[in-house]
C-alpha cells in the first residue's frame, strides 16, 4: 500500500522534470528586444467529426464556442487565452485517421506579426524565395482592418501572419483594403 501511495507523487515529479529543461531552455533565449513575429495567434484543425470535437474542447476542457460557419462548416472554440478553429474535412468518411508519424496534421498556424510594414517586409521577402508558395498576399480578415496573408512554407505546411487592428495605429487603421482576392 505504501509503495501505491508514492507512485502519483513520483510520477508529478518526473513530468515536472520533463518540462523544467525546455521552460529554462526559452527563458534563456528570451528576446531582449520584441521579434518580427510574435506569437501563436491562432490554430486550425481539420477534423471528421465537427461536433465531437468541437464537445471535446467545450464539454471536457470546458471552453466557450466563439461562432463558426455553417457553411465550411466550421465551429471556433476559445479559452479566453487561446482560440481554435475547427473545421470539418470535405467528406468524413474517407478522410485519413491522423498518424504522427505520417500525416501531416495541421489545417494552419496564425502567427501574429509586430506591424503592417513588418507583414509587407515579410511578403516581399516570401516572394523571393524559391520554395515559398504564396497563397494570398496582404489583405484585411473579413472587412478589416485586421490584415493578414497566407503562404505554405517549404515543407507544405500552411500558415498565416496576421496583424491585428489592435497592434496598427488610427490611420492605419483607416486605410482601404490592401488586396482584394478574388
Amino acid at each position: 500500500m505504501l509503495r501505491t501511495a508514492y507512485r502519483l507523487p513520483l510520477a508529478i515529479v518526473g513530468i515536472a522534470i520533463a518540462f523544467a529543461a525546455p521552460l529554462a531552455a526559452q527563458d534563456a533565449a528570451a528576446p531582449t528586444e520584441e521579434a518580427e513575429t510574435l506569437a501563436l495567434n491562432h490554430i486550425g484543425l481539420a477534423v471528421s467529426d465537427l461536433d465531437a470535437s468541437a464537445s471535446f474542447f467545450i464539454d471536457t476542457l470546458g471552453w466557450k464556442p466563439a461562432g463558426g460557419d455553417p457553411s465550411y462548416p466550421a465551429k471556433f472554440v476559445t479559452n479566453g487565452e487561446m482560440f481554435v478553429t475547427l473545421w470539418r474535412v470535405t467528406d468524413p468518411a474517407s478522410a485519413v485517421p491522423f498518424d504522427r508519424k505520417t500525416n501531416v496534421g495541421l489545417h494552419h498556424m496564425a502567427i501574429t506579426v509586430r506591424d503592417l510594414a513588418t507583414l509587407d517586409a515579410l511578403y516581399q521577402r516570401f516572394q523571393d524565395h524559391p520554395r515559398v508558395e504564396i497563397e494570398f498576399g496582404p489583405e484585411f480578415l473579413g472587412n478589416g482592418p485586421t490584415t493578414h496573408m497566407m503562404i505554405r512554407e517549404p515543407s507544405g505546411i500552411r500558415l498565416e501572419f496576421i496583424v491585428p487592428r489592435g497592434r496598427m495605429s488610427e490611420e492605419e487603421r483607416a486605410r482601404p483594403n490592401p488586396r482584394t482576392r478574388d
